[in-house]
């Protein structure tokens, strides 16, 4: 199946790399209209899913990523058009010079090709990812994950119609089908085919794609968050922070999973960020200080329970001796998302920010705000945890390699 979809795939690329910027825009737009015209096709497929993932069990954190809503839907729209709006990173110049021997030399973006997408759980992946490729030049085939694969399919046709209608080629979409294993192993080893994959999901997803592929990756996602609060923090933003960045979403990879706190301020303000989290039934995971402050009800903590990103209500909790241990607890335990401190020290703060390993780290603010939308990139299509290529949330400029383009008069060498 993904042979037959790869044909169709390079040939929309070589157009749609053509494709100027009016073009890409007028197809976008296209697409933010559709989505909202069918939304009652897509709720339908949604409901079947969401249905089938409560009948097997699934989670209601995780059903939460998976269900759409007229709301969600006018997001994925609103998505769209902001990304129509962003300057379109095709065809401008990184860096020109004429060199001595009078050849012009310039460096300009360009779209990767197609670009692969392996995800999970997530609808609305489908209309940011599709968008992404598009503005950027690059034809894309997106493979989800079975429990979301009606609404994908739903969502995929809605756009690929739309794009043909603006005058470019449906296959500038393609939606794989196969939701096995196999599936995805067929795009791990589709060189030749597909010019970047990207994996966005859960560990064990990222994982195997990084270890298995046999096309260039992008390491994405994966958000063991922590909350540091040094002993100068303002226990009104302690307080604040902590719960925003654990309870507002608690199945995203921007969701703060651990707790570190300082042992000169733990004894106050634990109580308090306890009872706040209480109101979600958030359960905790601590040291043996934090249970001596907190209580028995806070359940002991493995070395594990430090490591686990839990996409849940539950939190991990350690008392430290100071900004020392802060920072080597989270180079042990960090997968290089976010990381935040909460603090009154601007020392502190600068010593954490030149300190922290991480694609974003925040000083008195929410991890929450890891998101390409929040960043002013528009709607991302994943959150790079690696150093090569791009890091942190992926705008459009991520979406593009360089060439370098020489202009000359007959020079030779």
């Amino acid at each position: 199946m993904l042979k037959e979809l790869a044909k169709g795939s390079r040939e929309a690329a070589r157009v749609l790399a053509a494709a100027d910027t009016a073009l890409k825009n007028a197809a976008l737009l296209a697409c933010a209209d559709a989505l909202e015209a069918n939304a009652g096709t897509i709720l339908a497929a949604n409901a079947e899913d969401v249905a089938a993932a409560r009948a097997a069990g699934t989670k209601e954190s995780m059903i939460d990523r998976l269900a759409l809503d007229k709301k969600r839907i006018e997001g994925m729209a609103k998505g769209l058009r902001e990304v129509a709006a962003l300057p379109d990173p095709c065809g401008t110049t990184v860096w020109a010079e004429r060199r001595p021997n009078g050849l012009d030399i310039s460096c300009v973006r360009v779209p990767i090709g197609v670009i692969g997408m392996i995800y999970e759980a997530r609808p609305n992946v489908t209309a940011d990812a599709a968008a992404l490729c598009l503005k950027s030049g690059n034809a894309c085939i997106l493979r989800g994950g079975r429990e979301a694969l009606r609404s994908n399919t739903a969502i995929s046709e809605v756009i690929r119609s739309a794009i043909e209608e603006a005058g470019l080629p449906r296959d500038c979409v393609s939606l794989l089908a196969d939701t096995t294993r196999e599936g995805a192993e067929a795009m791990m080893k589709a060189r030749g085919i597909i010019d970047l994959l990207i994996p966005r999901g859960g560990a064990g997803l990222i994982r195997s794609v990084v270890e298995n592929a046999r096309v260039p990756v992008i390491e994405t996602g994966v958000g063991n968050c922590h909350i540091y609060i040094e002993k100068t923090a303002d226990p009104e933003t302690a307080v604040a922070v902590t719960y925003n960045a654990k309870t507002s979403r608690v199945s995203v990879c921007n969701a703060a999973e651990s707790l570190l706190i300082d042992r000169d301020c733990a004894e106050k303000l634990l109580p308090l960020i306890k009872a706040e989290l209480d109101k979600k039934e958030v359960v905790l995971y601590g040291c043996e200080e934090t249970r001596a402050i907190l209580g028995k009800d806070v359940l002991p903590a493995t070395q594990e329970d430090y490591a686990r990103e839990y996409l849940d209500y539950a939190m991990s909790v350690k008392v430290v001796s100071g900004i020392d241990e802060a920072i080597a607890h989270i180079a042990e335990y960090s997968t290089g998302h976010s990381e935040a401190i909460i603090t009154q020290s601007y020392g502190a703060s600068e010593r954490f920010m030149r300190e922290v390993d991480a694609s974003a780290v925040y000083v008195n603010a929410s991890t929450r705000f890891t998101d390409g939308g929040e960043f002013g990139l528009g709607a991302e299509i994943g959150i790079s945890t690696q150093k090569m290529h791009v890091r942190g949330p992926m705008g459009l400029t991520a979406l593009t390699s360089m060439k370098y383009t020489v202009r000359g008069n007959g020079q030779i060498r």
